[in-house]
C-alpha cells in the first residue's frame, strides 16, 4: 500500500443556484466510508465502487478528498452531489430542506487536536473516535467498538480498517474489492494508491447463504 501526497480539489463557481435542484433520486452512488482515530491522527477508508441502481458499474471512483492541509472529507451516497459539495464547500448552505444526497465523514488534525465526525443528508451529526456510513454503521462499527483503542498505531489502524472493509466486501453487494486508505497528520493528508484485499470465499455460509435464514437478508 503506497501513500501519495494529495492535491487540493479545484473549487469552481459554476453559476447561480436559482435554476438548480438537489438530487431527489440518486443515480450513481458510493457505499460505506469507515474512519478512526489513531495515536498520530486520523485514518479513513473507502472502496472505489460506484453503483448505477443495483448495477456495480464503476470501479475507480475516488470518494475521499483533502480539504485544506488539515482536513479530509469522505462521502457515501450520490457521487455527483459529492462533486458539487467539493465545488461549493466554502459557501455551502442548507435551506428549504433541499439537501445533498450524501453522508459525509470529516477528519482533521491541527495543533495537536484531532477531529472525527460525520453528518447525514438531513444534518444529523456527531463526533466519535470512529465513524462509518452506509452498511458500515451496522457491520463495521461493532468491530470498531470491540477493537479500537486510543493508542492504536498506524499499522494496527490500517489492519483494523482493512478488516472492516473486508467484512463490508463480503456482506454489501455495492462494495468492490478496490479501495484506498487515507491518512491525515500534522504534516498533511496522504491518500494511498488503490489496492485490493486478500479474500476467501469458500466459507460454508457463502456456498448456501439462504440455509437457516428466516425471512431476512
Amino acid at each position: 500500500m503506497n501513500f501519495i501526497a494529495s492535491k487540493q480539489p479545484e473549487n469552481r463557481l459554476l453559476g447561480p443556484e436559482s435554476d438548480t435542484q438537489r438530487t431527489l433520486y440518486p443515480y450513481v452512488t458510493g457505499t460505506s466510508v469507515v474512519a478512526l482515530k489513531y495515536k498520530d491522527g486520523i485514518l479513513m477508508a473507502a472502496d472505489m465502487g460506484g453503483s448505477y441502481g443495483s448495477t456495480l458499474r464503476y470501479k475507480s471512483v475516488e470518494r475521499m478528498k483533502p480539504i485544506g492541509k488539515h482536513s479530509l472529507l469522505g462521502a457515501s451516497g450520490e457521487i455527483s452531489d459529492f462533486q458539487e459539495i467539493l465545488r461549493y464547500l466554502d459557501e455551502l448552505m442548507r435551506n428549504k430542506f433541499n439537501p445533498l444526497w450524501n453522508s459525509l465523514v470529516l477528519g482533521g488534525v491541527k495543533n495537536g487536536q484531532t477531529y472525527l465526525g460525520m453528518v447525514n443528508m438531513i444534518g444529523v451529526n456527531f463526533e466519535d473516535n470512529h465513524v462509518a456510513t452506509g452498511f458500515g454503521n451496522h457491520l463495521a462499527r461493532p468491530i470498531l467498538r470491540q477493537e479500537w483503542h486510543e493508542n492504536l498505531s498506524f499499522e494496527d489502524g490500517v489492519k483494523l480498517l482493512e478488516k472492516c472493509m473486508r467484512v463490508l466486501l463480503y456482506r454489501d453487494r455495492s462494495a468492490v474489492n478496490k479501495l484506498q486508505i487515507a491518512k491525515i497528520t500534522e504534516e498533511g493528508v496522504t491518500i494511498s494508491q488503490p489496492y485490493s484485499l486478500k479474500t476467501y470465499w469458500e466459507f460454508s455460509a457463502f456456498e448456501n447463504p439462504a440455509q437457516g435464514a428466516i425471512g431476512s437478508w
